[in-house]
């Protein structure tokens, strides 16, 4: 009789499991498909703005960079940033932002780079960024940094304000350089023509070579950057835990 018992509370406990695992699995399914809806609201909106805005020669490179983002989706961080480096070092022409804006100092959305097909160094490292967090890479480790870059020409060495995007493996690690000039991307330290003067994302920034933050919000410092970001979420870009308008 006890053996009976015993037969029946554990066939009791194993339908109890069973539907607990049934019950999460269909939680997290719907939840995938709901996270799914909301990145496919987001691609239809971007791709609504690059039509509306910037005209089908436009959206042909737009269509490159959304699939870039999604093909890029599951791989490792390394190949994450291999081609994201690649594609907008090959895709966009550097020109100064007097030239292509008529202003001094312009931060472009990646869609008015897209569009234009050119960039200064601020709108390569914007653009990569945003390229990374909406392939799913955590925002904390990267960096969009301001440095000083050391150009030789004509044998006369001189200082240069110049931007590049880090990435930091690990909160205090040393990090790899992703820059419109350099090819390769490479660990920071064997950038000894760049001195970091500050770097930022959405939510911190942090001084020189440190990787602790400051208390200031970025967007209160950088009025750029917060002009940038509210552009962005016009066109329909929106990152991750944002609501566009």
């Amino acid at each position: 009789m006890a053996t009976v018992v015993l037969l029946r509370t554990l066939r009791i406990r194993a339908l109890t499991a069973v539907m607990t695992l049934i019950t999460l699995s269909a939680f997290l399914f719907v939840g995938a498909l709901g996270l799914t809806a909301l990145a496919n609201r987001s691609m239809d909106a971007i791709r609504h703005t690059a039509v509306a805005q910037y005209g089908e020669a436009t959206v042909i490179l737009v269509e490159q960079w959304l699939a870039l983002i999604d093909q890029i989706q599951p791989l490792s961080d390394q190949e994450k940033l291999r081609q994201t480096n690649n594609f907008f070092n090959s895709a966009i022409q550097w020109v100064t932002d007097q030239d292509n804006w008529q202003q001094e100092d312009y931060w472009a959305t990646p869609l008015e780079t897209l569009s234009r097909r050119q960039g200064d160094c601020e709108d390569y490292s914007i653009s990569k960024y945003i390229t990374l967090v909406l392939a799913g890479m955590p925002e904390d480790k990267l960096r969009i940094t301001y440095v000083k870059a050391r150009i030789t020409e004509n044998g006369i060495a001189r200082s240069q304000a110049h931007m590049v995007l880090a990435y930091y493996p690990e909160p205090r690690s040393e990090p790899l350089i992703l820059d419109n000039i350099a090819r390769d991307i490479v660990r920071g330290s064997l950038r000894r023509d760049l001195t970091p003067v500050f770097g930022f994302n959405t939510g911190v920034i942090t001084v020189g070579h440190g990787t602790k933050p400051s208390n200031e919000k970025p967007t209160n410092r950088l009025s750029r950057w917060g002009d940038a970001l509210a552009k962005m979420k016009q066109e329909g870009i929106c990152l991750p835990g944002e609501a566009c308008s």
